[in-house]
């Protein structure tokens, strides 16, 4: 006896296409990445030293932009959360927007992290320490700086430490 399925229907209302539109934009501006920042890479010269004024300039420059666009991203998720704060009476409403604004929370805890991050990265330019491995001392070169702006370790050294930590599970 084949069993009969039941038709679902799925109400297509403006709050939860809004509810969708807004997952979408936060997983879009989520943890925005130095690589995403428009910027122009900088052009060494033959013969330059390494963090003179004019990379220290280019790197304050970056990752306060990002500081910047992180900041930015805290306030739109704060409005978003006033304004799309709502008592539904459905429980599956309010298990939903709980849900997004907990998503929404843990990316921007994350966010505070990088911050801080990049605020130790910009004390580090301010004391001439910025761009050399914390580990070794050597440079950790500028490509990898405009990847990852808050980068301490030079790659050799990131690879051991990776390495280390799947050691040990």
């Amino acid at each position: 006896m084949a069993a009969k399925k039941k038709a679902v229907t799925h109400k297509n209302t403006d709050k939860s296409t809004a509810s969708t539109k807004a997952k979408r934009t936060a997983k879009t501006h989520t943890l925005a990445a130095a690589g995403d920042l428009d910027f122009t890479p900088y052009k060494t010269v033959k013969g330059e030293e390494y963090m003179n004024a004019e990379m220290k300039i280019h790197f304050s420059a970056i990752l306060s932009m990002w500081k910047k666009e992180l900041m930015e991203e805290v306030d739109r998720t704060v409005h978003h959360m006033q304004d799309e704060a709502a008592n539904f009476p459905d429980p599956n409403d309010r298990a939903t927007q709980e849900s997004e604004f907990t998503m929404e929370l843990r990316a921007r805890d994350r966010e505070r992290k990088l911050i801080k991050k990049i605020d130790e990265s910009l004390m580090l330019i301010d004391d001439d320490d910025y761009g050399y491995c914390e580990s070794c001392g050597v440079e950790i070169g500028i490509r990898r700086l405009e990847a990852r702006p808050t980068a301490t370790l030079c790659i050799d050294c990131k690879t051991l430490d990776e390495i280390r930590e799947k050691q040990r599970g």
